[in-house]
């Protein structure tokens, strides 16, 4: 069988690599190791957890706050199997989307485990045990990341798990340890929490949410510790194992050496994904590796062989769904002669807790290691009448400027909404738009939007006008 463009892996990135290279007239094959496309992402990744987020959060504000809307509601009855399988149906339907956009668009999809024969040659093996060679004159691998799961914590998918498992667990747990306090640790963590499970988060940094604007870390993690979640940072885990009880949880201060045990019902292993490449036989294709397993690619995602390319979590960069689309989307266009573009530093990252964080361009501390000289506007929701009105007044945005040009270097949002209220951002900056820029743009009144303008007002002027 012979292809012009084969895609391994049908996650973000190698789905919509397909759906591009089909629209630009190649004739096109995708291969995945699962039963259903979309990968971690679709699956088991961003889109069952924000199913699972927002129902939490339904169930919290029915808790906590519909009283103060006027709505006495008696007798809540949490049905976890309901929620879990609202979850199921939200991403059986996505699925289904994924899996109709290949059809209207001629994408030929095979489903078994794909292995390189040689650097033209793919030979895939079904569930079956049958055993299929496909022939493409451009490859793209698309295979995605996996959760780290040191030895030593035992990682046995039942009561010492990952994000895969906890987004099936059907019953509350009384506690819950996770292990990691990044965006994957967090989010999850949050669904427990709110659920009224004892959530405790041990983490070897001594902050939160690395990478992200330190101050929006900080005032996140006060959010988080006023709802219940309780936070051992600078702890390092010595050991997990099961215990009669659940799980036990070996950990140390860092710095005083102190030791301490948790008893739990799960231990949620959240400290980080790594590539996913087992069993592609890379070397028969010529491919390279660095030493964390990423496959080394040039600034046109070419691998050592030129017409091999690798895009998403396999390669450098940061394992974000949206990555790897843009990355398929770049290689699709490449391969058709096109001349496309990624600016890598405006990719937004988002934690998905309640209030949400969102952030793009440089933080703070990235700027005062490279030396720039910076201006930084700030505004809080509390003073939005549209948070008021909502009652999400927690959080604030932040707009970090030129001192000399004023161009926009970055900006950082906590609070309600700021998943979407990035995007103004990142399409500004993809402009080179300055703080003043954002000053001027009339924002609709009232908005969670505003907010952004006032910070912008006040990285320009020194001041925002409403407060």
């Amino acid at each position: 069988m012979d292809f012009q463009i084969l895609i391994i892996g049908s996650g973000p990135g190698g789905y919509v690599a397909a759906i591009r290279c089909a629209q630009l007239g190649m004739k096109v094959a995708l291969v995945e190791k699962y039963a259903s496309l979309g990968g971690t992402c679709l699956n088991v990744g961003c889109i069952p957890s924000k199913a699972l987020l927002d129902s939490s959060e339904h169930y919290d504000q029915a808790m906590h706050q519909f009283a103060s809307h006027g709505l006495r509601v008696k007798g809540i009855d949490l049905d976890m199997p309901q929620m879990i399988r609202r979850k199921d149906e939200v991403v059986d339907a996505t699925v289904k989307g994924v899996k109709f956009l290949m059809k209207k668009n001629k994408i030929e999809v095979f489903h078994g485990t794909a292995s390189f024969k040689g650097p033209h040659e793919v030979e895939i093996k079904k569930s079956d045990g049958q055993l299929l060679t496909v022939q493409a004159e451009k490859i793209i691998i698309a295979t995605g990341s996996k959760p780290l799961t040191p030895a030593a914590f035992h990682y046995d998918k039942e009561r010492i798990i990952t994000s895969t498992e906890a987004l099936n667990i059907r019953e509350v747990p009384g506690r819950m340890v996770i292990i990691g306090a990044g965006v994957i640790g967090l989010e999850l963590g949050s669904v427990f929490s709110r659920l009224g499970t004892k959530v405790e988060v041990i983490e070897f940094l001594d902050r939160i949410l690395p990478g992200m604007d330190g101050e929006c870390a900080r005032e996140m993690k006060k959010i988080l510790e006023k709802k219940g979640m309780v936070f051992h940072l600078n702890h390092s885990v010595d050991g997990v194992i099961k215990s009669k009880k659940g799980v036990e949880v070996s950990y140390s201060d860092k710095n005083t050496k102190e030791s301490f045990k948790l008893q739990s019902d799960y231990c949620l292993v959240a400290i980080g994904r790594r590539p996913f490449t087992e069993g592609l036989d890379l070397a028969k294709a010529g491919v390279s590796q660095d030493e964390k397993g990423r496959i080394l690619v040039n600034e046109q995602l070419q691998t050592a062989v030129p017409h091999i390319y690798a895009i998403g979590d396999v390669v450098r960069g940061p394992m974000l769904a949206h990555k790897a689309s843009e990355e398929g989307i770049l290689v699709a266009e490449i391969m058709a002669g096109q001349k496309p573009h990624i600016d890598y530093n405006l990719i937004p990252g988002v934690v998905y807790t309640w209030p949400e964080l969102a952030g793009v361009g440089k933080t703070e501390e990235q700027l005062k290691e490279e030396g720039n000289n910076y201006k930084t506007g700030k505004f809080p929701f509390k003073a939005l009448g549209r948070a008021k009105a909502s009652m999400d007044t927690e959080g604030f945005v932040k707009v970090l400027s030129d001192a000399s040009t004023d161009e926009v270097l970055g900006v950082h949002i906590l609070g309600a909404r700021a998943a979407d209220l990035i995007m103004e951002a990142v399409s500004l900056m993809e402009f080179k738009a300055s703080a003043e820029d954002i000053a001027r743009i009339s924002h609709p009144h009232p908005t969670f939007s505003e907010a952004i303008k006032e910070a912008g007002f006040a990285a320009w002027t020194g001041k925002s006008l409403h407060l």
